[in-house]
């Protein structure tokens, strides 16, 4: 057996509230999944994206000639459907 297997093997014999503490703490042992730190990554990235910022600058032009068109985000829409 590798570590990997020994690690998910360990994990799995969590209790749920160890498995719940795990998963809060993972972000800090695994930088990877700490999704701040993702979008940080992508905000101080300064590489130039022609393609995207074309798309941002139709969208905003847009979107000033006709702001209804664009409809405005609920709290609700961040809901999880099953």
């Amino acid at each position: 057996m590798n570590s990997i297997q020994e690690i998910e093997a360990a994990i799995r014999s969590l209790s749920p509230d160890e498995r719940q503490k795990l998963a809060e703490d993972l972000p800090g042992l695994i930088p990877e999944l700490d999704g701040d730190a993702a979008w940080e990554r992508i905000i101080r990235d300064h590489r130039p994206r022609p393609a995207f910022s074309a798309l941002v600058d139709r969208l905003e032009s847009e979107f000033q000639r006709n702001p209804s068109a664009f409809a405005e985000i609920q709290e609700s829409d961040f809901d999880r459907h099953s």
